[in-house]
């Protein structure tokens, strides 16, 4: 399963959000986009990550960053989710997973020691000309969004 790496160009794509409304990455051309792939919205880990992100909203936004989270769900539960812990940014729906294998975040992991098929939990940051300016693959939720804002050299909240 191929990754992108730092230079590569993102494939573009358009996703339905939580609210039922295309959301395509070429229309964030010139801004930078963090994008991160999760399992299943309302888990512990996924939630963690989530709430993170959102309580980092306003750091990522003044460095310029729109936050996009993606997951296999419906936008259906993705706007139950959104609503159950206040998310301030679009949850996109990739319910067929072609998206995630595009971007490397879907294939074999490993799940309690057992080899399975499954969403890689990923970061990518995305700059404003559409290149990676960071790829993070198979990461830890606890704690990531502030490895994140390091990476990015931005200062904890």
């Amino acid at each position: 399963m191929p990754r992108l790496s730092v230079g590569d160009t993102a494939p573009d794509f358009t996703l339905t959000n939580q609210d039922e409304k295309s959301v395509t990455l070429s229309e964030f051309k010139g801004q930078r986009v963090v994008v991160y792939f999760y399992p299943a919205a309302m888990t512990p880990g996924c939630t963690t990550e989530a709430c993170d992100f959102r309580d980092s909203l306003s750091a990522l936004s003044a460095a310029g960053l729109v936050v996009l989270g993606i997951s296999p769900d419906k936008p259906e539960k993705l706007k139950k989710f959104a609503q159950k812990e206040s998310l301030n940014f679009d949850l996109l729906s990739d319910p067929d997973k072609s998206m995630m294998e595009a971007w490397g975040a879907f294939g074999e992991k490993k799940n309690y020691g057992k080899v399975v098929q499954g969403v890689i939990r990923s970061t990518l940051v995305i700059d404003a000309d559409g290149a990676v300016e960071l790829a993070q693959y198979n990461v830890k939720a606890t704690g990531h969004v502030a490895r994140v804002r390091k990476a990015l050299g931005i200062d904890a909240a």
